[in-house]
């Protein structure tokens, strides 16, 4: 079965919140710091709503059969229609186990919106089974329970949300990296700097996190014994160095297993 993790990036939906807000002369920083003052006044909070976030990046590692590459996907200009366009196509071609971090509570509900706004078919995704092909009725993408898509922290906490736990926390307790030279609060001032590129490869490491910490829950689970396991945390070792990517070739040296 094929494997794709995922994780996104975003920024405020700037042209919404000028719709929502009246906003006609401000720039997009203005608009969205009126946009996170609003929320911050509503919640105590900065955190927008998923309807008002705009994906600015989406990782991805694909495992085949002969295969294990970890990438961003569309060009660094790619806009986000064809971000989106390309993870759907990607579950379209592949019809893989998709592995998250709270991708249930945040990566997936963002997709959907931003999906919904440009009109972005996904049949397989969407499908629980309910026409002529009942084979996605006892697992699909969409059900909390089932594992075709594997949220990790979701799983991991037994459904339970006071039990949620860091991906980082995790990461550094198994002996991987975790996040390098950024956080994800910091996504918003490197877009406005227009460093896009280190988005990317922030988002590239939290997806290699991801991956790895799911080789490690298929080895409690017993899907995977412990010789595969080992080998399989090599191959992605192998395949991430010949990339040559400085930060993959940083979170190799920092990597204990």
């Amino acid at each position: 079965m094929n494997v794709f993790v995922f994780d996104i990036e975003t920024v405020p939906d700037t042209k919404t919140g000028r719709i929502l807000y009246h906003l006609e002369k401000e720039s997009d920083q203005e608009v969205a710091e009126i946009m996170l003052k609003k929320r911050q006044e509503k919640t105590g909070s900065t955190f927008l709503p998923h309807h008002l976030q705009r994906i600015i990046a989406i990782s991805g590692a694909l495992r085949r059969k002969d295969q294990f590459k970890i990438a961003s996907l569309g060009g660094i200009n790619a806009s986000e229609q064809e971000l989106i366009g390309s993870f759907f196509k990607c579950i379209e071609k592949y019809l893989p186990i998709l592995v998250s971090w709270n991708g249930s509570g945040f990566d997936l509900p963002v997709l959907h919106y931003r999906a919904l706004l440009h009109g972005i078919s996904s049949p397989s995704y969407w499908n629980i089974g309910d026409d002529s092909d009942t084979s996605f009725r006892w697992n699909n993408y969409l059900s909390r329970y089932h594992y075709r898509h594997s949220d990790l922290m979701d799983i991991l906490a037994g459904y339970q949300g006071r039990s949620n736990a860091p991906l980082t926390e995790i990461a550094l307790m198994l002996g991987l990296p975790g996040k390098l030279n950024m956080e994800g609060a910091q996504v918003w001032d490197y877009f406005l700097q227009g460093k896009l590129e280190a988005i990317r490869d922030y988002c590239e490491i939290d997806v290699l996190n991801t991956y790895l910490i799911y080789l490690r829950f298929e080895l409690i689970r017993g899907k995977l014994t412990p010789e595969v396991y080992q080998k399989e945390c090599a191959y992605a070792k192998e395949c991430i160095s010949q990339e040559k990517k400085s930060h993959f070739e940083e979170f190799v040296k920092i990597w204990k297993n």
